[in-house]
């Protein structure tokens, strides 16, 4: 799986479907009383505070795969519709609520697929337009929260879909991806599908609240972020070293750019590299971001923070929502520091904050701070790292052959996100950052590093 700026997805011309949910559920037999994610509540009221400012944010993270050959329409709608019921939080209504978003879950067996039969698109870009906007369509305030749609060719189908991230995480594309192609095959061939138990997000959601609820000023769990904060100038936040361009408090138009960093050929002996030295491939990028963002300017210790998967190995590795709490990590990068040595700061680091992911980001925020409403919008440019290796997420063995594409999209921004990942083909940089010259000229800089500091540890082991 590769992610990509929706801009860049590749779209033949066909006929277009689109599906929507409808539920007999929204006129009122929800089941009430769920309690949303601490990230869900903060989301939602990024979107109506940048709403209220007439400033039309909007953010989904979708995918797209290929299905060969002529497509059973009515295995396919099952299949989309099967999505659905299998997974509460694709189910969830979302209404202002007192304590801001609140949510009331439909029962699967009363979710049905509305279908519009949009017809024959005759060229590429029309295609590639078209399914652009449709993407678009979700809306983390009013919904829909989740559109599916389908250009069918007689040679083949490209399935796409987006959810507004309300719902889903970045593993939930792949975790999508596999569930609608394993269920549809089972339903072409006359058979119901055989997956895994997928887990609850609510369930999820409630116990992370209530853990929050139960963690106080004083707790354990804030040790880390604790002493983090009094070394990074009494800020919760690390700022983003490097010059964007930006002026204080202004939201921007964001701009969204993939980029090839290693081939897989050359990440494996990066790995080897990485691994003779103590840490894993994961570490050594990260060692390597931060010593290329002191290259460029940045200081001698390296500070950001780090999503971090809540979901474990249980049946929330098979399901759909947005299990994601947030860490920081430091360690040095100074001149003269070997890349062992910023490697093995780097898994220091990284072993240092596992131990407080029970601690959720959003109450971390509350407690130590004088606001009491979560983050909402980062206060400047916020040092941001996160990595994924699709490999070993459900359905990897056949990302290549489904041509599995992922898009996180994001309507505005005031900083810059970096997100690496690692597919069947080598490493890749998903950047999502501000509209402004100075950022596009820093961005391409940092990365022309980064991508030789990459190459010279994969070749040599040495900076």
């Amino acid at each position: 799986m590769l992610q990509l700026p929706v801009e860049d997805m590749r779209m033949a011309a066909g006929h277009a479907v689109e599906w929507t949910v409808s539920a007999v559920g929204l006129a009122g037999d929800c089941e009430p009383g769920a309690l949303v994610s601490y990230n869900q509540k903060d989301h939602f009221a990024v979107a109506r505070n940048l709403r209220a400012a007439q400033i039309d944010y909007a953010s989904y993270i979708g995918g797209s795969f290929e299905i060969p050959g002529s497509v059973d329409r009515g295995a396919l709608e099952a299949a989309l519709l099967h999505l659905v019921r299998r997974h509460e939080v694709l189910r969830c209504v979302f209404k202002e609520g007192a304590d801001g978003a609140a949510v009331e879950v439909v029962p699967p067996q009363d979710v049905k697929l509305e279908c519009v039969d949009v017809g024959r698109i005759d060229s590429a870009d029309g295609a590639r337009a078209y399914v652009r906007r449709f993407l678009q369509g979700t809306d983390t305030l009013r919904g829909p929260w989740i559109v599916m749609g389908a250009m069918i060719r007689e040679e083949s189908t490209t399935v796409y879909f987006a959810c507004d991230h309300l719902l889903t995480d970045g593993v939930s594309t792949p975790v999508a991806v596999h569930d609608i192609a394993t269920a549809y095959a089972a339903y072409a061939q006359g058979r119901e599908p055989d997956l895994p138990e997928a887990g609850g997000f609510l369930d999820h959601a409630a116990a992370e609240r209530h853990r929050g609820a139960a963690t106080g000023p004083d707790s354990a769990l804030l040790d880390h972020w604790k002493r983090f904060v009094a070394r990074n100038d009494g800020q919760l936040f690390p700022r983003f070293p490097l010059d964007l361009g930006m002026e204080p408090g202004v939201v921007y138009r964001a701009v969204n750019e993939t980029d090839g960093l290693l081939s897989a050929g050359r990440l494996d002996a990066f790995e080897t590299r990485c691994r003779a030295m103590g840490g894993r491939t994961s570490t050594g990028v990260l060692a390597a971001f931060g010593i290329s963002l002191r290259r460029e300017g940045g200081p001698d210790v390296y500070r950001a923070v780090l999503p971090v998967s809540t979901r474990g190995r249980g049946p929330c590795e098979h399901s759909m929502g947005w299990f994601v709490n947030t860490l920081p990590v430091e360690f040095a990068v100074a001149d003269g520091l070997d890349f062992a040595a910023v490697t093995a700061g780097a898994q220091e680091a990284l072993d240092a904050m596992r131990p407080y992911v029970g601690a959720p980001f959003v109450r971390v925020f509350d407690l130590l701070t004088s606001q009491q409403d979560g983050p909402q919008v980062w206060p400047f440019a916020v040092s941001f790292f996160s990595y994924l290796d699709f490999r070993r997420t459900p359905g990897a063995h056949s990302h290549m052959a489904r041509q599995a594409r992922k898009y996180v999209s994001t309507s505005h921004s005031n900083g810059i996100f970096f997100w690496f990942h690692r597919n069947h083909t080598g490493l890749h940089l998903n950047s999502i950052f501000v509209d402004t010259p100075q950022a596009r000229r820093t961005k391409a800089a940092l990365v022309g590093t980064l991508v030789r500091t990459l190459d010279d540890v994969a070749r040599t082991g040495r900076l």
